[in-house]
């Protein structure tokens, strides 16, 4: 059985798997994580803003949400990961999704007559207007702001991969 650190992180990943193949896209993985990314999204064919247009994401989970103004105040990612999603000099654009899951794992999912539920939600953010920063240490955080109007549908997860070939959104 997993401990609970890594289940977290794994219902976290494995909830916006679900969730891009409920939107019809296609997900891979590399194999070794150096560059930062958690998984590649994208629209299999041609589309009408390219051939097979992707992102990039980063996946963190919290079981606490920090919700001030408007926005969640995330505080869990380290400078290193922090300057892999910042700034524009992406070939293929990048995004950070946190997923707000249950603090007890025993509630991650519940299955009923009429479906799969899965909690809680899921949020994005993209860092192309923050510039990296000049250090990348891994023992200090950086708080980032996400607005709690990016959350993650089938719907806005396509709409982030197709505007992926203009960029990313904000």
């Amino acid at each position: 059985m997993l401990d609970a650190r890594n289940h977290q992180g794994k219902f976290g990943a494995d909830y916006i798997r679900v969730l891009a193949s409920a939107a019809g896209l296609i997900w891979s993985q590399d194999d070794v994580d150096l560059d930062g990314v958690d998984l590649c999204l994208k629209a299999p064919g041609r589309t009408p803003r390219g051939f097979s247009p992707r992102i990039e994401v980063q996946v963190k989970t919290v079981a606490k949400l920090q919700v001030r103004h408007g926005s969640i105040d995330f505080d869990n990612l380290d400078q290193s990961q922090y300057n892999k999603l910042a700034g524009q000099d992406f070939t293929v654009p990048r995004y950070l999704f946190l997923v707000h899951v249950p603090v007890q794992s025993s509630e991650y999912a519940d299955l009923y007559t009429s479906g799969l539920l899965l909690r809680h939600i899921g949020y994005w953010l993209s860092l192309d207007d923050h510039e990296p920063l000049t250090t990348s240490d891994r023992r200090r955080k950086v708080r980032v702001k996400i607005p709690v109007g990016n959350i993650l549908t089938a719907a806005s997860l396509r709409a982030l991969v197709a505007s992926s070939s203009a960029g990313p959104a904000r």
